[in-house]
């Protein structure tokens, strides 16, 4: 299996800036798609930014210009940085990953969730 463990939320004002790291354990075969949903209360959870392997970031349009993510394909984690940070951005951060483990003498694919962080921008 694999787990998800993200960290780094809190609460800022406006125009502030927060970074969240998530890092994957476990029987780790490969990770493709690493990335990060958020959920605003009483929202559906939704897409913020995603990276493959080998391949150019994802970024929904709320956050493109304000959000950075990257990787480390040998540390199996995803951060995102998350600058001039709004209201609008409030929501539990979730990471998800996309990955090959090793289960038993097989191998599978699975996607993985965090338990997730809570962001809070107010002022």
């Amino acid at each position: 299996q694999v787990t998800l463990v993200e960290s780094g939320g809190g609460f800022v004002q406006p125009g502030d800036s927060l970074r969240l790291l998530c890092v994957a354990s476990g029987t780790i075969f490969n990770i493709d798609t690493m990335g990060w949903f958020r959920q605003a209360p009483g929202k559906q959870r939704e897409l913020v930014a995603t990276i493959r392997r080998r391949g150019r970031p994802t970024l929904s349009d709320s956050v493109k210009g304000r959000f950075t993510i990257s990787r480390d394909n040998s540390a199996n984690t995803v951060d995102l940085q998350m600058k001039k940070l709004k209201p609008g951005d409030t929501a539990v951060y979730y990471c998800h990953a996309n990955a090959t483990y090793a289960r038993g003498t097989k191998f599978e694919d699975g996607d993985f969730w965090g338990q997730g962080t809570q962001v809070t921008v107010s002022s």
